[in-house]
């Protein structure tokens, strides 16, 4: 590291991260610098220590610099595989990432895993013709007729490609691909990328999605496809981060035959946030269906659905109404809710939907915002303060588009139902807990039709028979890392989820490794790695885990929030003063503590989360029995069915007894947190069963520029 030698140095004074400077001068234990493009900023760092013990100079926070490519050697491709890079390290990287994306390349390898950075814009990247070449060379390389080495840029085709003649090859291995990042980093549109491919490749290579099976019926090709606008519709919404949010995670699985014919696809999903339904930030949105239906919604529609905007007082609809005014109703930055409708309502007559099936889901979607606005006051009745409904009108007109009885949801609104030892016992709620009612109705019934949607989508779009299936590729699109101001119970499944896959992605990427010092005949030792199981560990092990803790709170008749984060405290902090756990991954400062939020050092960072954002009443999950008996009894057939999947979906995870056993009695449903820790290890099974496919999506900036 002479003189003129460019190198990276950390900003220690400023908000950069790292700044490219020039050694002006080495001595003994130091080294003088500038920043390139501000000479004026002199400054020296000391050697290290460390490396000196060891006998190595190195000095703190400096890392060489890797020469700059010329024109033709980036045209020739020399820089899209990170691997290649002279110097492998943290600023390397993130410059090569950089320069690429400023050159308009937003695809980069990092060997097999595909760096994909958001360019927040449409680019001609997705063209027939460019599908195409890729399919082509797929083939031929498949085929033994390649020159082994990509002539084409790297890709999503690409990895989609690879995932598919993989699948293809003599083993017939299923595949999956796996597609993470940050919210906002792009992953719903990588996924969409790889459906198109995929079902491309699945369909013969046609990219012509109008083709049919019959006549009059849509190609699995064109039904797959179609499936997302719908499920973009119901579950995704607009955040401080991203205006295309998955509120969900999904695996699709794609089926296909022996001659790889796609014959079909299912879609498993995980943890729908049903929170969203009756509060959402600043800035933010409820979920897209809410404002399609308000902003897209035709003359009659609107009148069907007491849209009135006489009534607003000047406000546009979705300002007014509760669930969706909440952050201002903001607009999308590239698409408007009234050409979502219609995207929407297509997809859902693609699927097989009918008109009238269409017209009464986006009724019940209507009545939910009509729940939203009641409000309620204190009256005595029968010598007794009860909350009673102010507005029995609005009462009315939700009752009608939700599709069941007014008084029952009167009742489910305003009354308490408990049995106990036999008898009902019913109680009259306060003003205060008949608003939290109403939100949770809201909120159960959103989440049902959720169900009930994915479940027509399955119903679909898959195969008619196991024996049809001779392998398959499967997609996960998962919520990314998530760390806010406040965070709470969706916040911490969807963070351990994040850990459950790095772990996995660690262990195959070393394995890999591995393999490739035995293939070269390389003496190699074993090879450690970052390794997270601590963190999972100290949220899901069993009895003293953070999610087992937060099960046996809810067991507790005077089980709270408080307790809960009080019980943590004394397992993970027992001694006086202590504000980090044993292991290092559980944190809680007396501030802290006074507010009942604990923090998890998570791979990616600490997080807080706080205990009394309901976090029982999220993990319980229950739905009352007035609203059970509204549901069951309703006079809409719809509603009955769409309960019925929810009610499917309750029993497939309840702790059910065991053959033979004495206790008659009704299933115990499980809590939210033990369902999801089911579904995750059946996913990190499913992919461990599979040969990965990796693609990280990166967001460039907060800006969405």
């Amino acid at each position: 590291m002479e003189a003129g030698a460019r190198v990276w140095c950390t900003d220690t004074d400023g908000d950069e991260a790292w700044l490219f400077a020039e050694v002006v001068k080495k001595e003994d234990a130091i080294i003088h610098l500038f920043q390139v493009d501000k000479p004026g900023n002199k400054f020296s760092r000391d050697i290290s220590t460390e490396a000196a013990a060891i006998g190595e100079i190195k000095y703190k926070g400096v890392e060489l610099a890797n020469a700059k490519l010329s024109d033709e050697e980036k045209e020739q491709g020399l820089d899209d595989d990170l691997i290649t890079l002279p110097h492998l390290h943290e600023p390397a990287l993130l410059h090569a990432v950089s320069e690429r994306f400023f050159d308009g390349k937003i695809y980069t390898w990092t060997g097999p895993i595909l760096i994909a950075v958001n360019p927040f814009q449409r680019l001609p990247l997705y063209t027939s013709e460019i599908l195409e070449s890729y399919r082509r060379e797929g083939l031929l390389r498949s085929q033994g007729l390649g020159d082994g080495d990509s002539s084409l840029g790297p890709h999503v085709y690409a990895i989609a490609d690879r995932a598919y003649r993989q699948m293809m090859g003599e083993q017939r291995k299923s595949q999956a691909v796996l597609i993470s990042g940050e919210s906002g980093a792009g992953k719903t549109e990588s996924t969409k990328i790889v459906m198109l491919y995929l079902t491309t490749l699945g369909a013969g290579g046609s990219t012509n999605t109008s083709n049919t099976t019959a006549v009059g019926e849509l190609s699995i090709m064109e039904r797959v496809l179609q499936s997302n606008p719908v499920l973009e519709a119901f579950g995704n919404a607009r955040t401080l981060r991203n205006d295309n949010s998955s509120r969900f995670g999904k695996f699709i699985e794609l089926g296909f035959n022996r001659a790889g014919h796609l014959m079909g696809a299912k879609v498993q999903t995980y943890l729908l946030e049903k929170v969203r339904v009756a509060f959402h930030a600043s800035g933010e949105r409820n979920y897209h269906m809410f404002y399609q239906i308000l902003r897209g919604a035709s003359e009659v529609q609107k009148k069907e659905w007491e849209f009135h905007e006489g009534l607003t007082q000047g406000l546009e609809l979705p300002n007014y109404f509760h669930y969706t005014g909440q952050g201002g109703a903001p607009h999308l930055r590239e698409f408007t809710d009234e050409d979502g409708l219609k995207f929407t309502m297509k997809a859902m007559k693609a699927l097989g939907w009918n008109d009238q099936t269409v017209g009464e889901i986006l009724s019940m979607i209507a009545g939910i915002l009509h729940l939203g606005q009641l409000q309620f006051e204190t009256q005595e009745v029968d010598g007794v303060d009860a909350s009673v409904v102010t507005d029995k009108k609005g009462l009315a007109i939700a009752a009608r588009l939700m599709g069941v009885d007014v008084d029952m949801l009167e009742t489910a609104l305003t009354e308490r139902l408990i049995f106990a030892r036999g008898q009902e016992i019913r109680t009259k709620l306060t003003p205060e807990r008949s608003h939290d009612a109403r939100d949770a109705l809201g909120k159960t019934l959103y989440g049902a039709i959720f169900l009930w949607v994915v479940a027509q989508v399955n119903k679909s779009i898959g195969w008619e028979n196991d024996s049809d299936i001779r392998s398959s590729t499967g997609v996960l699109d998962i919520f990314g890392f998530e760390c806010f101001a406040i965070n709470s119970f969706e916040q911490l499944c969807i963070n351990f989820t994040n850990e459950a896959l790095q772990q996995q992605f660690n262990k195959f990427i070393f394995k890999l490794e591995q393999e490739e010092y035995e293939r070269e005949s390389i003496s190699w030792a074993f090879i450690e790695f970052p390794d997270n199981q601590d963190c999972l560990d100290t949220i899901q092990i069993r009895k003293t885990g953070i999610l087992a803790m937060l099960d046996d709170e809810c067991r507790l008749p005077g089980g709270n929030d408080r307790n809960y984060a009080k019980r943590m405290y004394e397992h993970y902090l027992p001694n006086k003063n202590q504000t980090v756990s044993e292991n290092t991954r559980f944190h809680a400062e007396p501030v802290q503590k006074s507010k009942s939020m604990f923090c998890i050092r998570h791979f990616a960072g600490l997080v807080a989360y706080s205990a009394e954002t309901s976090f029982m009443e999220k993990n319980k999950d229950e739905i009352p029995l007035t609203a059970q008996t509204m549901f069951e009894s309703a006079p809409n057939e719809l509603v009955k069915d769409i309960y019925a999947v929810q009610v499917a979906d309750t029993e497939e995870r309840a702790d059910k007894p065991a053959a033979g056993a004495a206790n008659k009695g009704k299933a115990k449903s499980k809590t939210v947190s033990q369902q999801f820790k089911q579904q995750l290890a059946s996913l990190i099974e499913t992919v461990e069963k599979t040969d990965p496919h990796y693609i990280r999506c990166l967001k460039p900036n907060d800006s969405a520029k």
